[in-house]
Formats: C-alpha cells, structure tokens, sequence
C-alpha cells in the first residue's frame, strides 16, 4: 500500500478523524431542562463554591488537549498550525482508542513563547492534563517547564518524554539479551533536539553512567559555544569520557546507538566499530539513520526503528494513552520522573522472558494490554510519590 496516497485519498474521505458526541440525551423537556437550563445552575454554583467539582461535574476530569505551534511537525518541520491539525487529529483518535481519554487538537497560531504559555494558562481549567506535541526546541523546553510550575495538572511534552520512555523501556528488554548491564555499558544518543536531550537524561535517570550526545556539529563537549544553551548543559553532566569529534568517534566500543537525527547517518563501519552485540534504536522518520538490513550485515544484534515496517517499532504510542489514563485517574497533579520510570518498566514488563527475542524487544502499538500495564503503573507512581490529588 502507498500509504501517503492512501491517507490523503482517507482523510478527504473522513473529513476529520474525532468528532464530538453527547453523552446525555436532550430530546424531551425534562431531559433539556437538566442537562441545560434551569437545571444546569446548580451544577454551575457548585464548581463556583468549590472548583475542584470541576472534575466531578463535568468531563474536565478525562479531558486533555494535544496543543502544537505546528512549527515541528513530524519530518516535517515549521508547516504551521493549520498544516499539523492532521496529526493532532490523529494523536486524539489514538488517546480515545487506547486509552478512552478525550482529547482534542489545539494549533496554536503563534511562535511567541510567552503567548503560547499565557494562552494556554488561560484554557488550562477547562483540562485534567496538558499534552504539548511538535513545538520545536528550544522553545519547548521552556513552554513545559513553565507551564508544570505554575499549573496543577500534568503537563507533558510527548516528543521529549514519550520518546524518552519508550525507548527506555526498549533498552531494558535489550539489555537482558545481551545480558549487559545498565550502569555498564557505553550509550551514544544521535540527535541532540528535544528529544535526545529527553532521552538522554532519562537514560541517565535509569543508570546509564557512559553516555555520549551527538549534534550535526558533532560530539556535545562541555564549554563548546558552537551548541545552544540547552545543549551546553547537557554537555556538562555527559561524555565524561572528553571524547572530540564526530558520530564516528563517539560509536567506537559503544554498545547502544540511539538516533532521533536525521536519515542515513550511520555506515556499516561505525557499526562494525561498536560493541560485540551491538544494539541500534534508529528513530529518525521515515528513514532510518541506517537501513536494518545494513545494520545487520555489519554486526548489530538487536535493531529497533520508528517506524511500523520493521520490526522493533519505538513508537510513542505506547506511552501517551496509558500515561494519562493513569495520570487522570489519580488526578495527578503533575508528571514527574518516577511515573515516566513506571510507564518504562510498564511497557517493557508487557514482553514476558518466554517472549522476548532480538525482533520483539517491545509489545505492539495496538496492544490494549500494554496500555493498560502503562496506566496501572503510572496511577502507582503518583500515588507513592505523592501528586495524587486523591489519594
């Protein structure tokens, strides 16, 4: 199937992915005069005396916007917020099927940080969490960071966190068929934008100790002025090893690759100079930093890509729908790492020891068990941490 031929043929055909439909019915007096006015006043003067009855009133409490700038959407770059409605109409259908969070898109149609947070403060009573999604980097650090601090609903940046997770949880079902350990081995994250920042110091949450970033520029070396106030920082706490140079250099002896860069950037060499039992997660949409077979050719032993025509997908859909299903229902007020670290170990534990093998490291996209394994988790998390507003 050409899938791109196939999608725009689909979409004028469905005019739009989600739609909305009432829960209540209205087709008789009574029936309008409670679910509308009169009767609806008391319902209002509740939330006005308490407006935590917000969440039991109405359907703020399974509620979250999937909000974009559009300026980076997919591979596809600053196409603006009209252009990324398809993918965020999308991202909505996969949080109701997975999850049965009503979610909705939001295209924000400016690039001013400040506005772009002040607006979305301004909608944030109407939500039980916040998903931010293809805003580019730097400023979505910034957006996330603010709006966790100064909001009391989840706020969480699918492109840096959902990549971080899934792709943690990818490694720990990697690391027990190489039978490596996590505090041992030498990691070389590719792409240093908002989610191999994520990536990289999730992974260094789990364990990780060796672990080097790369940008175009090359290796992320401390007080290297070429690279942008976030990567400077995330300079300083990796390549302690003071490693100089290009992606060739920071492959030699690794033993994992993770790429969020761009398509085509690996040989066959840098493979053949990695680790014995090299293990690949080349992300980069919709070509791969290396085509698997080439990988394997030159000697890796475990191979994971973004995309749904290889095997080993690493795919955020395993994160969002179950991370916010349980995030909403501790009425969590924020995403904090021990929950990012549950839905990991969530998502991997849905691969049982029986099952796992180089070609499934992870479960299925469409596995409603793993999304369930994801909310449980996370729901735990909050809880034991603490931002349970419930509990």
């Amino acid at each position: 199937m050409n899938y791109r031929e196939e999608s725009l043929k689909k979409h004028a055909e469905w005019r739009g992915k989600i739609e909305i439909v009432p829960r209540v019915e209205v087709d008789t007096r009574d029936k309008l005069s409670v679910a509308y006015t009169p009767g609806v006043a008391e319902p209002c003067l509740a939330i006005h005396d308490d407006v935590n009855n917000s969440y039991e009133l109405t359907r703020r409490w399974n509620t979250v916007p999937v909000i974009t700038d559009g300026t980076a959407v997919l591979g596809l770059g600053d196409i603006g917020p009209e252009a990324g409605m398809p993918v965020m109409e999308g991202k909505c259908a996969l949080f109701k099927t997975f999850g049965n969070v009503d979610a909705y898109p939001l295209c924000i149609s400016s690039k001013d940080t400040e506005e772009i947070i002040k607006t979305i403060k301004l909608f944030a009573g109407s939500w039980g969490g916040i998903n931010l999604e293809d805003i580019s980097a730097p400023r979505c650090f910034e957006i996330e960071t603010r709006l966790k601090a100064e909001l009391d609903i989840p706020v969480f940046h699918d492109d840096q966190h959902g990549t971080a997770i899934v792709t943690a949880a990818a490694l720990l079902n990697a690391l027990k068929l190489t039978g490596k350990k996590i505090e041992e081995i030498k990691v070389v994250v590719n792409g240093a934008g908002a989610a191999g920042i994520a990536i990289t110091r999730f992974l260094m949450a789990f364990g990780v100790t060796d672990i080097v970033a790369c940008s175009s520029k090359g290796i992320l070396v401390e007080g290297d002025t070429r690279f942008n106030p976030a990567q400077q920082e995330l300079a300083k706490i990796t390549n302690r090893r003071k490693l100089e140079g290009k992606l060739d250099v920071a492959m030699k002896g690794a033993d994992v690759f993770v790429g969020v860069s761009v398509a085509n950037c690996v040989s066959k060499d840098m493979v053949r100079s990695m680790a014995e039992a090299p293990v690949l997660f080349t992300c980069a949409n919709p070509v791969p930093e290396i085509n698997p077979k080439d990988a394997f050719e030159a000697g890796a032993y475990i191979v994971g890509t973004g995309s749904s025509e290889y095997p080993n997908q690493i795919n955020n859909v395993l994160v969002f729908p179950g991370l916010f299903r349980g995030a909403l229902d501790v009425r969590a007020k924020t995403v904090n790492y021990e929950m990012m670290m549950a839905a990991s170990k969530g998502i991997a534990a849905c691969v049982s020891d029986k099952e796992l093998k180089p070609d499934y490291i992870l479960p299925f996209a469409y596995d409603k068990l793993a999304h369930n394994s994801v909310a449980e988790a996370v729901a735990k998390a909050a809880v034991e941490t603490g931002v349970s507003k419930l509990y």
